[in-house]
């Protein structure tokens, strides 16, 4: 893919609105209708956990929808799955998609928007007679969500080479069921090598997941970078005791250190400052009485800045604070490392064509940052690589009430398709 001016003059071509054709909005809407009533709950919520039976027959549709249009299914050995549609010439493919699993209390966009509006490209295209000279591939990544297996993106983390099929296949989930097992217990294990398949670029549209664009009016997003992440589960081991018995100074408990840790990352991403944030998401605390004082806190921690240097800082003051809370309150603390990812730039060509496409609809682009981790961020140690955001109404996502309006969900797709069309020139 060449650089620099090329990129420009690509953009400038798109000025010649007659040359695109327009997706059908209402019935990608439709179809993500469709999907999101697999896994369907009472409180409107969508639960389609990676390799469970939902999961299954979420996959089950979506290839349907693939073999409908012609394309060419392949499944990769960890159950990754690519429709792809030929091009005028055997090049490098351009790629895009996205995931389809869920967390427990989903909604109904979170990935499913970028697999789906994939495919509404490939119709439309399909439809207005148009072929491509590079081919294009819709890609459905395994396991985006990690809510039940660890870690998180693990489709698109081993599709780029940065985790083995083997150390897949042994990852064990929430509920006990290993990661191998229930691939195969629902019958997506390819043959396809992951990775074999290089595009020669790669595109996820998806919801920011976040409030800038809501909140500021924008329509779209052309994400530039997006943050690292460091998920670790900190185990802190006191002594259970008798709640009324126990004088406070002689107390070992795990809860008030828990309570200091969840105070301390918040403090510590304020005083930090600029993108870094902290969250502490989990806490079990054991035995869990009213009356006895906590002997053991596992706690995780969620720190993420798009600056690698700055998200070390952070680690190093965790573990600084960690050491000195042990000390001081008689606890025996370890960690472990969930998951830990370095920022990632993308591809500035990429951008300047997903702006110039929105440019040629008469629409403003914000270039953004993407705080979520994504199935992008994977493909980018592969090829070049960029997204699209659509605004998330109130910035709401992992929840029954996650929406993204049907006129973004549209001029995004529209966006994509116009991009796709120029990377695959």
């Amino acid at each position: 893919m060449a650089r620099g001016k090329r990129a420009v003059n690509q953009g400038e071509s798109m000025k010649n609105t007659e040359e695109f054709p327009s997706i059908d909005g209402p019935r990608l809407v439709a179809h993500l209708e469709q999907l999101g009533a697999i896994g369907l709950r009472e409180d409107g919520s969508c639960c389609r956990l990676a390799l469970t039976d939902e999961d299954k027959a979420g996959r089950d549709l979506v290839v349907s929808w693939m073999r409908e249009l012609d394309l060419e299914v392949k499944i990769d050995r960890v159950g990754n799955i690519f429709g792809i549609r030929p091009g005028s010439e055997d090049l490098p493919p351009v790629m895009s998609g996205s995931h389809i699993d869920t967390v427990a209390t989903g909604g109904k966009y979170d990935g499913c928007l970028g697999v789906l509006a994939g495919l509404e490209v490939i119709r439309t295209l399909n439809e207005s007679g148009i072929q491509t000279r590079r081919p294009l591939v819709v890609g459905v990544f395994t396991n985006e969500e990690g809510a039940r297996f660890q870690p998180d993106m693990l489709g698109s983390l081993v599709y780029g080479g940065g985790f083995s099929v083997e150390d897949a296949w042994r990852a064990i989930g929430t509920d006990g069921a290993a990661f191998g097992a229930e691939l195969e217990r629902v019958g997506y294990v390819g043959t396809m090598e992951p990775g074999s398949m290089v595009p020669s670029a790669f595109v996820e549209l998806h919801i920011e997941q976040g409030p800038i664009l809501d909140l500021e009016g924008g329509l779209l997003g052309a994400v530039q970078n997006l943050q690292g992440i460091s998920w670790q589960e900190v185990t802190l081991k006191g002594m259970p005791n008798h709640a009324g018995t126990t004088p406070m100074r002689l107390r070992h408990d795990a809860g008030y250190g828990a309570a200091r840790l969840t105070c301390f990352v918040r403090d510590l991403a304020l005083n930090i400052g600029d993108t870094q944030v902290g969250t502490v998401g989990f806490t079990h605390l054991s035995p869990g009485l009213v009356n006895v004082i906590p002997g053991e806190a596992v706690v995780t921690v969620d720190l993420r800045n798009t600056g690698e240097d700055r998200l070390k800082e952070a680690e190093d003051h965790l573990m600084a604070f960690l050491h000195e809370l042990g000390q001081q309150e008689g606890l025996r603390i370890s960690t472990r490392c969930l998951a830990r990812f370095e920022p990632v730039t993308f591809d500035p060509e990429i951008v300047s064509v997903i702006e110039a496409a929105a440019e040629s609809l008469g629409q403003t682009v914000r270039r953004m940052t993407s705080g979520a981790g994504q199935d992008a961020q994977m493909m980018a140690r592969l090829c070049p690589t960029a997204m699209i955001f659509v605004p998330s109404v109130g910035g709401i996502s992992h929840n029954p009430a996650e929406f993204t309006k049907p006129e973004h969900v549209e001029l995004g797709t529209n966006v994509l398709l116009r991009t796709l069309i120029q990377l695959a020139r």
